[in-house]
């Protein structure tokens, strides 16, 4: 069997793959934090034919004679830029201008992490709890869900760029509310698991989150209230994208169509 029919195999199975995550890409175009993701290509095992020799003379073959057999993905690298922040007015929504992400915790006791800064509010007896659109409770700098007393008027809420709320009282005066958001940061960002509704789980290849007010050698984000950063994905470069995996899975199946066609060729010789 012809070694170019499971070589092209390989690109059209791989190149799907690349055409899937493209569309996840701009299908979260308008997501809220969204972070565009690429995929890393490896080539497969190499058959040695004949190897590169040479001796004392100078003489021997210079190069190997090699063929490969196909590609394989290795990875889906997540692309942290930073996306525009956009003005929405909103007492609730927030946006992380750094490294930096939510904490957030579910229902279960874990601790999620999020750039998603659209928060809601869910009453909890006589007070209210900032939660994801979920539900799940978004954390302080103590570890603690983020509770509002009832009397406090949330449509003068204040955030301060270290992440810490204020609100405006009926004398116009700024009064500080002894708690601030618990922003985090990753050694390797690219390690975090993404879980879906724009969540990420810490893994042992991402590190444990650092603090970023506990953090003295890390650059602190800035929080920008009443704002939502939004995908960093690029269409236009994504659409070019598209086009060039669509056209290299066309030239691996019109390879196995070539392939076919020699070996067709091949068995009618007798004929």
């Amino acid at each position: 069997m012809m070694r170019s029919l499971w070589t092209a195999a390989s690109g059209m199975t791989t190149q799907q793959l690349n055409v899937d995550t493209i569309s996840n890409n701009l299908a979260n175009v308008n997501t809220t934090g969204f972070k565009k993701e690429r995929v890393e290509f490896k080539s497969l095992l190499y058959h040695t034919m004949e190897n590169a020799t040479s001796n004392e003379n100078g003489a021997g073959r210079p190069v190997a004679l090699q063929v490969g057999h196909g590609v394989r993905p290795v990875a889906t690298s997540v692309n942290f830029s930073q996306g525009t922040i956009e003005r929405t007015d909103n007492a609730f929504d927030f946006a992380i201008d750094g490294k930096g992400f939510f904490s957030v915790r579910g229902f279960n006791g874990d601790e999620f992490y999020t750039r998603d800064g659209s928060f809601k509010l869910s009453i909890m007896g006589d007070e209210l709890m900032l939660t994801t659109s979920e539900g799940y409770a978004v954390l302080d700098n103590n570890g603690e869900p983020i509770m509002f007393e009832n009397d406090v008027d949330l449509n003068r809420l204040e955030i301060g760029p270290d992440g810490a709320f204020r609100f405006i009282d009926a004398e116009n005066n700024l009064v500080d509310m002894n708690m601030m958001f618990k922003v985090v940061q990753f050694r390797n960002p690219s390690g975090l698991e993404k879980i879906g509704s724009n969540l990420l789980r810490s893994t042992t290849a991402s590190g444990g989150p650092l603090i970023e007010e506990d953090e003295d050698n890390i650059t602190r984000s800035r929080i920008i209230g009443r704002s939502l950063e939004v995908s960093n994905v690029q269409v236009v470069e994504e659409m070019v994208k598209l086009i060039v995996a669509q056209r290299a899975y066309e030239v691996s199946s019109k390879a196995i169509q070539t392939s076919d066609d020699m070996l067709a060729q091949a068995n009618q010789l007798k004929r």
